[in-house]
């Protein structure tokens, strides 16, 4: 079975599920002690049972025995407490380590139970920390974070058999898996970033699947060919273009804000996808029960764009680009190498961005080069979808806390910090709400980045596989059941 990412694989631990195309490798590879399904429920998989004490502080799973690693070695509780110490430790730099809020310790009671105890109570702990990916804890402390990544060692369905960053990444069925053998014996995940050689490959049967979605306007083609299962579904991802606040042009709110009103985003949605997609007014999606209905919208006003800067001292220059102080209003974008659905939305911005006097160039570089460059705070600014809280938990400490492993602005605010550490405490969805409309309430105030859509998220595969969901509720959870497909060769 052959799956086709746009982008390369950077990596193969759990530190690596950021990008769709790296995560659907690691959960194949390895599993968590709980996952969330394409349905967004709670799904048992190394833990048999979790029990979480009434005021939300302990945390006791009851795993499954006689699971094995792919190198044979049985998986145990010492594996769990390896991998959440090792994750959620500080000093290891890992992106991931925010999902760990609220952890105090670790235990290991006897060698299937695990108990985690919680300094303070994490709301998000089951769609959080719990859904890590749990590695060979002898093996992973021999060799390093480093060589696990390009070597793992699981207790997924699937082992790693070959890995070309760029090119492919081919698992193979592991024999021993605690839920039965794979039906399919190879798994592959090509690297194709053009999105009409994607398609090209799913006509001609090369491929079964897109992890990542096609062109619009082709996946709509492909939903009337009997050849094909397509699902739809609202993202949870904001495609959007995430500000570095500590470059000087884009560190004035003013003129992130005149930004956004010199983009228009109805436009970029229907010439440029299709209509799949909704404009975003927040960091949370319209699916999500915490979505803040009542916030400001920045319609699309080229105008007003002008009269903020004017107001702000940005004047034109005799180049017609504005500058301050100095400072002339310009920064570079860069956009996924060879990502041919995305680049037509940063050339639309640059016209739209010139028309009221910003300057905004466009490079090209590879998806991890620009992760890296992000969170080390290097890069003005890029295009991609990213998740800021799901459908089912909108905690977005890892983007927008000051700590956050993934807050490419630099954003530093004590309120939002504060508020979500708070709303990570709170249980109860009607005590949250209030929180999580604030938090919505300042990411729209300080433009974090330039929020364009969410999309509707399209799913393609070929009919010849066989034990797919019916109606999920989400798309990237679809590929975690992997194990349960099966081939009709007929």
């Amino acid at each position: 079975m052959t799956w086709m990412g746009h982008q390369e694989v950077s990596g193969l631990g759990p530190d690596n599920v950021g990008p769709t195309v790296e995560w659907v490798m690691v959960i194949n590879i390895h599993n968590p002690l709980v996952a969330i399904d394409e349905f967004n429920e709670v799904e048992m998989v190394l833990a048999k049972s979790v029990d979480v004490s009434d005021d939300g502080l302990t945390y006791t799973f009851q795993l499954n025995e006689g699971v094995k690693f792919h190198d044979g070695t049985e998986f145990t509780a010492e594996d769990v407490v390896y991998t959440y110490d090792f994750y959620r430790n500080p000093e290891n730099g890992a992106s991931i380590a925010g999902e760990f809020t609220g952890v105090g310790s670790v235990e290991a009671p006897d060698k299937y139970t695990v108990v985690v105890n919680m300094e303070s109570v994490n709301a998000a702990s089951l769609t959080g920390w719990a859904g890590t990916a749990i590695v060979q804890s002898k093996y992973h402390a021999e060799v390093g974070e480093e060589t696990y990544r390009t070597a793992p060692i699981g207790t997924g369905p699937y082992k790693l058999k070959e890995w070309r960053p760029a090119e492919f990444t081919e698992l193979e069925a592991f024999d021993d898996h605690f839920r039965g053998r794979p039906n399919i014996d190879v798994l592959r995940q090509d690297v194709v970033p053009e999105p009409s050689v994607r398609m090209i490959a799913l006509q001609s049967g090369e491929a079964d699947s897109a992890v990542w979605p096609l062109l619009v306007e082709d996946s709509v083609f492909l939903e009337s060919d009997p050849g094909f299962v397509v699902y739809r579904t609202l993202a949870n991802s904001i495609k959007h273009l995430p500000l570095n606040l500590r470059t000087p042009a884009l560190s004035d709110k003013m003129v992130r804000k005149a930004m956004m009103h010199a983009l228009d985003r109805q436009r970029i949605i229907d010439d440029l996808w299709n209509g799949a997609a909704q404009i975003s007014h927040s960091n949370l999606s319209p699916a999500s029960p915490y979505y803040n209905a009542d916030l400001p919208q920045y319609e699309y006003d080229p105008a007003k764009a002008n009269a903020m800067l004017d107001d702000a001292g940005w004047l034109a220059g005799a180049d017609g680009t504005r500058e301050k102080d100095g400072v002339k209003l310009t920064f570079t974008c860069t956009t996924i190498t060879g990502d041919q659905a995305r680049r037509p939305i940063a050339e639309l911005a640059q016209q739209m961005f010139a028309e009221v006097g910003i300057d905004m160039q466009l490079e090209e570089a590879p998806v991890a080069s620009i992760l890296q460059s992000l969170r080390e705070g290097t890069m003005d600014c890029s295009l991609f979808n990213w998740t800021y809280g799901t459908a089912i938990e909108p905690d977005p400490f890892s983007t927008l806390h000051s700590t956050g492993g993934n807050n490419f602005s630099g954003i530093n605010n004590p309120r939002l910090d504060e508020l979500i550490e708070t709303g990570l405490q709170v249980v109860d969805p009607a005590k949250r709400m209030p929180i999580y409309h604030e938090i919505q309430e300042i990411f729209v105030d300080e433009v974090v980045a330039l929020n364009l859509q969410f999309d509707e998220w399209i799913n393609v595969f070929n009919t010849r596989i066989k034990g797919l969901p019916e109606n999920p509720k989400t798309g990237d959870p679809i590929y975690q059941q992997a194990y349960k497909w099966w081939i009709d060769e007929s």
